[in-house]
């Protein structure tokens, strides 16, 4: 039998290839990927770190026949489903192509896996879900979403509770995660994102390598501790590791089930380049620029009902976070 990775060679996903193949089980994985946000050097580094390898295949999910191959070569019996576009302002700018991708690559997956009667999966959603609730964020709330990123992930949700309800034999996993930061330990991954980074720790780290010059802090009159956006941020071995809790616990949940993957705290801007500082030595320049429309003053998960579901909680502190950044970018200084 076989676990598939969608995304597998991207962030989280790499990160979670390699806590799945520290299992004693060794079950085989197959990732499939199309490589427009990641790197084939990703296979040979989690060689490296796991000495065992993976069945790579490159594969656009939105194309129906590649990914009914991978299905009729593999004996799959569950899904891990990361693949999908993520950057929330450049979703702004092509709304078109994050539909088609996230939603319409989702729905032909889900199909291909129902004609292959492989009805277990564990799907990468996300805290944009949350909209402009008050947190701490907790699954009962009502869900929004105020830009085509969010979106795309919220009707995901919507299809995958619908096709639940509409199936009884569907385990499903909807894993909502806030802010992944950090690498893994050995400086062999971390977060590579192509050209100017989307989020605030990659870019903090690029300032501070000098691939760039300076960061922008967008807005410091928020009500927080010192002015600037809090959010969760939560170790990316943490999540992955959640991941594989959720799929080992897969048989708790009848239909599909929203969980949310975080540490219940909150960071500030300020405060994440303070640390980065203090722990890498650099100076990190920055400016402050007026705020996003959108942006909230703080967003920090209640992440009780994993604990309580799966057994899993977040247990690296921001200083791990950033001490395992800062080595995987200043070994790494251009990424893989």
């Amino acid at each position: 039998m076989s676990l598939l990775i969608t995304g597998g060679t991207g962030y989280i996903g790499s990160h979670t290839v390699v806590e799945l193949q520290a299992l004693a089980d060794d079950q085989d994985i197959v990732i499939v990927d199309d490589l427009s946000n990641s790197s084939t050097k990703v296979l040979d580094r989690i060689k490296k770190i796991t000495g065992k390898t993976v069945t790579f295949i490159k594969a656009d999910i939105c194309d129906y026949d590649a990914m009914n191959a991978v299905f009729e070569q593999h004996d799959i019996d569950a899904v891990i489903h990361f693949a999908g576009h993520k950057a929330v302002g450049e979703s702004s700018e092509k709304p078109l192509s994050y539909y088609y991708n996230n939603v319409s690559g989702t729905v032909i997956l889900l199909r291909v896996m129902a004609e292959h009667k492989v009805k277990n999966l564990v799907f990468s959603s996300s805290a944009t879900v949350y909209g402009d609730n008050v947190s701490p964020l907790n699954e009962k709330m009502t869900t929004s979403a105020t830009n085509p990123y969010g979106q795309t992930k919220l009707m995901i949700e919507h299809i995958l509770f619908d096709l639940a309800k509409s199936d009884s034999d569907w385990s499903i996993a909807c894993l909502r995660y806030f802010n992944p930061i950090g690498a893994h330990n050995s400086g062999l991954i971390g977060e590579n994102p192509n050209g100017i980074p989307n989020n605030l720790l990659p870019y903090v780290a690029q300032v501070a390598v000098g691939r760039l010059a300076q960061l922008q802090v967008f807005g410091d009159d928020y009500d927080t501790v010192d002015g600037t956006g809090v959010r969760d941020y939560i170790h990316v071995v943490d999540l992955a590791q959640g991941h594989v809790k959720a799929l080992q616990n897969l048989n708790k949940i009848s239909g599909c089930k929203a969980i949310n993957l975080g540490t219940g705290n909150g960071t500030s801007v300020l405060e994440i380049v303070n640390t980065f500082k203090e722990i890498s030595g650099q100076d990190i320049p920055y400016k402050i620029v007026p705020r996003r429309a959108g942006d909230l003053a703080a967003v920090y998960a209640n992440a009780d009902l994993a604990n309580e579901l799966l057994g899993w909680q977040a247990t690296r502190n921001l200083h791990t976070m950033i001490s395992d950044t800062w080595r995987w970018q200043s070994e790494n200084p251009q990424g893989f």
